[in-house]
């Protein structure tokens, strides 16, 4: 047997986290809104003759980029601190 005393392993870095929920909103948000078809189908307001269900829908593709980002980068930073920087 060696002298080395045993050093006990570091607990793991908890599962659910503030960014991970936010992550996860993030990415459900945008389904949310759009499967609610009720909330979008009508035709007033129009924005430069366009009716509301059209850019309703199209103004959420742009809403569900900058969403998908921000995840990203949440991830990315949530995975560098998991695994102490050495990403």
């Amino acid at each position: 047997m060696s002298d080395v005393p045993e050093v006990p392993p570091e607990p793991a870095p908890p599962l659910v986290t503030p960014a991970r929920v936010v992550i996860a909103v993030c990415l459900v948000a945008p389904f949310v809104a759009l499967l609610w078809v009720g909330s979008y189908t009508k035709i007033d307001p129009t924005f430069i003759g366009v009716p509301f269900f059209y850019w309703y829908q199209m103004l959420w593709v742009l809403i569900s980029t900058v969403l998908t980002m921000t995840a990203y980068k949440l991830w990315q930073r949530d995975q560098r601190a998991r695994h102490g920087g050495n990403r």
